[in-house]
């Protein structure tokens, strides 16, 4: 079995693959002073509720943007698995071409959502991640990544607007009954969320303008479900997309 671990500043998200098919996964908040020991607890109680035998485990595979917590996970595997886990960096060959300026810049989670990307949909490809940051990546048909954009989180956004504006309270984020809010909570979710959405279509068709009208387009992150309904440029949502393109990287870094 394959245990994957994707680190991000919100969340860190585990799954567990049986070959091709993914048994179980976790979605689990990013506490940046958890101990490698702390990362055992918490993973052999996943494991139990899954009914999955830690020895059962035999690969483990992590792409991480929070670097104080990427080496307690790898003392946890080295210590408690005995396995020393494949990291994703931007010097690793999985295939992906990357024609960022310094391919090590690039956040780990987005080389790999771009590989798990361009396996399902081939490319040209936007792909839209709501994660901490609102980003935009970009995979050629050739099987390139070209690059990307990256604006504020919505989450990160209500929380900035709350902080350094006293009066302004933390919102729920969920779309309002009305576009014109009527209440300073609807205003603020009006402005966080359909403000999102244009952005995210705006976006989208300069892209296209550039790459091409047949450049398909797919969503992950949180808040994908929450945002894409409401979007007339991206149709499809993968809500684990990460976790595939761990996987994939994997099994091309194993051959």
């Amino acid at each position: 079995m394959l245990l994957t671990i994707d680190i991000g500043n919100t969340n860190i998200v585990l799954g567990i693959y049986d070959n091709k098919d993914l048994k179980s996964h976790w979605r689990l908040s990013s506490l940046t002073t958890r101990t490698n020991d702390e990362c055992w607890i918490m993973m052999t109680t996943l494991l139990q509720q899954a009914e999955i035998k830690p020895s059962r485990i035999s690969g483990v595979i992590i792409s991480s943007v929070v670097p104080n917590l990427t080496p307690a996970f790898i003392r946890m595997c080295e210590n408690n698995l005995g396995i020393d886990p494949v990291i994703v960096t931007g010097d690793l060959d999985f295939g992906l071409k990357c024609l960022y300026e310094d391919p090590r810049a690039v956040g780990a989670d987005r080389l790999v959502n771009a590989v798990a990307g361009y396996h399902l949909f081939k490319g040209p490809l936007i792909l839209v991640d709501f994660g901490t940051a609102t980003t935009f990546d970009v995979v050629s048909e050739n099987f390139e990544y070209l690059g990307g954009i990256i604006a504020p989180g919505i989450e990160s956004s209500a929380s900035l607007l709350h902080r350094i504006a006293a009066r302004l309270p933390k919102v729920e984020m969920k779309f309002p009954d009305e576009l014109i809010g009527r209440t300073t909570e609807t205003s603020i979710q009006s402005g966080l969320m359909y403000g999102t959405v244009e952005m995210i279509d705006g976006m989208i068709k300069r892209l296209k303008s550039e790459l091409g009208s047949d450049t398909k387009t797919a969503a992950t992150g949180g808040l994908a479900n929450v945002i894409i309904p409401y979007c007339n440029t991206i149709s499809r949502i993968e809500p684990l997309l990460t976790l595939l393109g761990l996987r994939l990287i994997y099994e091309h870094v194993s051959n």
